[in-house]
């Protein structure tokens, strides 16, 4: 599946991404700035956090109590489609996903 990720200067990177792959290790592979999963997708830190496009946020699903805890950490500013990026999946239905990368 194809993943977008779009950047704070404006730029976007684009990769292939094997289903069962979550957008943290993803992202990681493909030098996405911004983007470092410190924990390693333990979902014990928010350096992976991404604000998920508007239109895909509905087939990514929301956080959980958890993950919602996990992003009051994360470094740039909430918003109601924050998520951390290691608990998105890639799979068949997120074809074309879009995922912007905060500035810290």
């Amino acid at each position: 599946m194809k993943v977008t990720w779009k950047l704070p200067d404006g730029g976007e990177i684009t990769a292939d991404v094997d289903d069962g792959l979550n957008m943290m290790e993803a992202a990681v592979a493909n030098n996405v700035p911004n983007v470092i999963g410190e924990c390693g997708g333990n979902l014990s830190c928010a350096t992976c956090h991404v604000y998920v496009e508007a239109a895909w946020a509905g087939k990514t699903g929301t956080a959980d109590d958890f993950e919602d805890a996990m992003l009051d950490a994360a470094e740039a500013p909430r918003q109601d489609n924050s998520r951390l990026s290691c608990q998105i999946t890639a799979r068949g239905d997120l074809d074309g996903l879009v995922l912007i990368v905060p500035e810290v």
